[in-house]
């Protein structure tokens, strides 16, 4: 795990996305966004080998691109944004597989349930931008069953079909600004 002397990255969020998707009616994936989010990165070496990483997104910047759809997502009978804010992430281990690849294991809260969750990452690799700052860039991807985390709202149509599925797949794009 990293130590006093680690160097710290934060989150651009000009160049970051957090992206899921879902089933609907089991015949298509309806796909969405959280627009703002946050988070830190802490490593002592460059490759990155046992960072730790806090991030959280908050829930009211959901975007499925329909209204309706957002709100009642917002709503009690889904993440309850009202009482719960956010959705947080602290990692437990960040493993790296082979060059490219790590496996992100930590603890996901979503309303009042938190669970360990095991996810991939893909490291993109690093670069300085135009003002000589250094950026590090990782896709994360992933899947978690919404109602191990209290996401239990059904619905089924009345030819009985379900109208929302459990597995709810996760895509995250985020680059690291490394903080002097």
């Amino acid at each position: 795990m990293a130590t006093e002397t680690a160097t710290k990255w934060v989150i651009d969020p000009m160049h970051s996305e957090v992206q899921f998707k879902v089933k609907h009616l089991v015949i298509s994936t309806v796909s969405g966004f959280f627009k703002s989010f946050n988070g830190e990165l802490l490593t002592d070496n460059d490759d990155f080998e046992n960072a730790e990483i806090d991030f959280s997104l908050d829930i009211n910047s959901i975007d499925t691109n329909q209204t309706q759809r957002d709100e009642h997502l917002k709503s009690a009978e889904f993440f309850d944004a009202e009482k719960y804010p956010q959705i947080t992430f602290k990692s437990t281990s960040f493993t790296k597989t082979d060059d490219e690849e790590y496996e992100l294991k930590g603890n996901l809260t979503i309303k009042d349930q938190t669970k360990p969750v095991t996810l991939d990452v893909e490291f993109g690799g690093s670069a300085a931008d135009f003002y000589g700052n250094t950026k590090a860039g990782f896709e994360i991807s992933g899947k978690i069953n919404r109602k191990d985390f209290g996401l239990t709202w059904d619905g089924v149509t009345e030819a009985g079909s379900i109208v929302v599925g459990e597995d709810i797949k996760l895509l995250i794009n985020i680059q690291f600004a490394k903080q002097a």
